[in-house]
């Protein structure tokens, strides 16, 4: 964890990306005391482990008997 005073803080936040590139976190002290903590912004979450919808379509199986007909043989099990 970095420490910067408020005067540290005040002079590199014209400059972020150089200021903040490095560290996990940041801590800013007034006399010694912490005031602030500075911490990184969370990733976006990727895309990588979330199937596309046509692989999700292509994993179910495709129906040989037309849901019609199913939907008619259960009704007529249940007369």
């Amino acid at each position: 964890m970095k420490e910067l005073t408020i005067r540290e803080a005040r002079e590199g936040l014209s400059h972020p990306e150089q200021m903040f590139a490095d560290a996990e976190e940041i801590l800013v002290v007034r006399r010694g005391e912490p005031v602030a903590r500075i911490l990184p912004v969370a990733a976006k979450r990727s895309s990588v482990g979330i199937p596309s919808r046509a692989a999700l379509r292509a994993r179910i199986p495709f129906q040989t008997v037309p849901s019609e007909v199913t939907i008619r043989a259960e009704r007529d099990e249940r007369d």
